[in-house]
Formats: structure tokens, C-alpha cells, sequence
């Protein structure tokens, strides 16, 4: 038996609609026997894991933070509630009205475009060859440079040129750093480890950049304030491991094709703007009396 107690019919509202007549179809559509568990029965009709699942999909996301069993009960609550109102509906023949066939139309459209962008994902993962693509994206990244910089942050050009000075003549830059930037890497001496020109503000990436390997540049100002920068490595830009990005890779090839996909259907397509009818002038307001 459903437990009543925990219903919600209270929440369901239009935005759940996809889901309620996606089960509501669902309710009707045959099942192979062994394939879908039941979980319930409401009036004798059975709901099944896959009707979970649809609601799960559908409402999930808004539903607050619960133990494994009482979201289940929810689940199945909301699932017997969209079939007791479903039925409720199609007693009121709502199911004959222009409205309920427009919003089914446009459910049955979504599912289909869904399961289409899906499919068109599945087939490119399939196909794709990973290690490939990030053989060539990787030969590409290490023609850039990178840099390992360490820089001093201070708020006036004068105490960026005195230490810069100091550092020239030999004073220790990590403990410069420690005791004079107000960078919240000065604990580490200022060491902002490896980065590329596109990691750091313009400003700063251009004097680190010509800078040679040991050398200390002039200091230079950005929006955080005056900078002393030393370069203490310059290397060819060194790429992550295959299996950091692989799944950065494998959604970069599922969105490409669902993307090539669209654009190759819109360019197929005959796609026509309406304008909007003219709206008519309003009425002239009526003459006051005098």
C-alpha cells in the first residue's frame, strides 16, 4: 500500500508536466516481464523501476537532501499521485481537449529530440578515438611557453623599485617576498608556480614573458598593484596526464556532435521568422465633459 501520509500532490506543478505524461504513457505501454521490477500497485495497476526513474529524472533535483529509503518512498509517492491525477483527468475526457494534445505533441517532440542528442552522443563516444585527440591537442600546447614566476605585491612604485634593487644585489627574494607583499602567496615566497600568458593579467604576462630565466624585472603595475617579478624557470608548455582529461575529452566529442548535428539540421531545414501581427491602435480616450 502507498503511504498516504507522505504524499505531495501538493507539489507538483506545471514544470513537472514532461514527467507526468511521460509515466502517464508509460502506465499503458506493455512491459517484458522480467526486465522492469515492480514497486507498487496503485488500483491494481503496477508502477515499476523505470517509472521511478522517469520521476527521478524529472523531480529529482528538487527534492531536499533525504536518506536513500525516504526519497524512494517520495519517488513512488509522486509516481502514484501522477497516475491517480492522470486518470482522474482522463475520466474529465482532458485528454480530448486542444490544449492536452498541443502539451502532449510538445512532450512527445522533447523526448524524441532528447533521445536523438543522446543517441548522436553515444555514437561519436563510440567512434571517437580519445587517445588521438589529445596526442594532437597536446602537440599543440607545447609549442607554447610557460613560465615559473615568483613576484613581490606592493602598493607603491617607489618599494617595488627599492626591492627589486635589493634582490639585483643579492638579497634573498623568497624572504622578500615573506616579509614585504601582501600577496596571499608571500608565505610561499611570492611562488606562483608555472602558468601560460593567458593565466595572468596582460600586464603582468608580458614583462614575465621577455624576462629571461634568473633575472628579475622592473616592476610593473596591474589592478592589484605594483609587482617585482623573477622568473625562475621557462619551459615548454607541459600537458596533463591522458587520464586527468579524459573526461573532459569525452564531453568535448559528445557536445561537438550533438552541436554539428543542430547545425547541419538547421541548415538543412526551410526555417521562416513570422512577424508579429500588428497590434491595433488603441481608442481614443472619450471627450470630458464640460
Amino acid at each position: 500500500m502507498i503511504n498516504s501520509s507522505a504524499r505531495r500532490t501538493a507539489l507538483l506543478p506545471a514544470r513537472f508536466a514532461l514527467a507526468a505524461a511521460l509515466i502517464a504513457v508509460a502506465f499503458a505501454a506493455p512491459r517484458a516481464a522480467l526486465a522492469d521490477a515492480v514497486v507498487a500497485k496503485v488500483d491494481g495497476t503496477e508502477i515499476f523501476e523505470s517509472d521511478l526513474k522517469l520521476v527521478e529524472d524529472a523531480v529529482g533535483a528538487s527534492l531536499p537532501p533525504s536518506a536513500p529509503e525516504q526519497r524512494r518512498e517520495t519517488l513512488i509517492n509522486y509516481a502514484a499521485d501522477i497516475f491517480l491525477l492522470a486518470k482522474a483527468a482522463e475520466a474529465k475526457k482532458l485528454q480530448d481537449t486542444p490544449d492536452f494534445k498541443k502539451k502532449m505533441a510538445h512532450a512527445r517532440q522533447r523526448v524524441l529530440m532528447e533521445a536523438m542528442m543522446e543517441q548522436t552522443a553515444a555514437d561519436a563516444l563510440a567512434q571517437a578515438d580519445l587517445k588521438k585527440i589529445y596526442d594532437e591537442t597536446t602537440k599543440t600546447l607545447a609549442q607554447e611557453q610557460e613560465v615559473r614566476a615568483r613576484h613581490i605585491l606592493v602598493e607603491s612604485e617607489d618599494l617595488a623599485k627599492d626591492l627589486a634593487k635589493q634582490a639585483r644585489a643579492g638579497a634573498d627574494f623568497v624572504e622578500l617576498a615573506k616579509k614585504n607583499s601582501k600577496d596571499t602567496g608571500s608565505a610561499d615566497g611570492g611562488d606562483l608556480g608555472y602558468f601560460t600568458k593567458d593565466q595572468m593579467v596582460p600586464e603582468f604576462s608580458v614583462v614575465a614573458f621577455k624576462t629571461a630565466k634568473g633575472e628579475i624585472a622592473d616592476p610593473v603595475k596591474t589592478q592589484f598593484g605594483w609587482h617585482v617579478i623573477k622568473i625562475e624557470d621557462v619551459r615548454p608548455r607541459q600537458p596533463p596526464a591522458f587520464e586527468e582529461v579524459k573526461a573532459q575529452i569525452e564531453q568535448f566529442v559528445q557536445h561537438k556532435a550533438q552541436s554539428d548535428l543542430v547545425l547541419k539540421l538547421r541548415e538543412a531545414a526551410k526555417i521562416e521568422r513570422v512577424p508579429a501581427a500588428d497590434k491595433p491602435a488603441p481608442a481614443p480616450a472619450p471627450a470630458q465633459k464640460k
